[in-house]
């Protein structure tokens, strides 16, 4: 019972968190409304009445109302912020050192012309 009644709680608190009760109170505002004006006049011309904005009831008017005073107090009040961390906006790309690109041909290991260098001496096992 106790967890039925906390569901139902957080059910309440969400839809009156995303302002779906004014969007619930003018469903019943228009379907009152189409009930009422039907009474006297063919359904199409109470619907037509109920939806044109020309006729508000007395609830359509506290939701217009509720809705307004609700969109002022959500209104961001502007304030200064004050960063604690200054970040750089620039940013530096280095391109690679010139001495890391080799243009010469590959596989060269000594000018030409010259003789390759000698191999150390080999020690002998005694």
């Amino acid at each position: 019972m106790l967890r039925k009644l906390a569901h139902w709680l957080i059910v309440v608190a969400l839809v009156f968190s995303i302002g779906a009760h004014w969007a619930i109170l003018q469903s019943v505002a228009w379907l009152g409304m189409a009930v009422s004006y039907s009474q006297n006049s063919s359904l199409k011309e109470a619907l037509s009445k109920t939806f044109d904005g020309f006729h508000p009831c007395k609830l359509c008017k506290v939701v217009q109302e509720g809705k307004r005073s609700e969109k002022k107090q959500d209104a961001p009040k502007p304030f200064n912020k004050i960063d604690l961390i200054a970040f750089s906006t620039t940013l530096t790309l280095d391109g690679p050192a010139v001495d890391l690109i080799s243009f010469g041909p590959m596989g060269v290991a000594s000018p030409p012309g010259e003789s390759p260098p000698t191999p150390p001496p080999r020690q002998i096992p005694a």
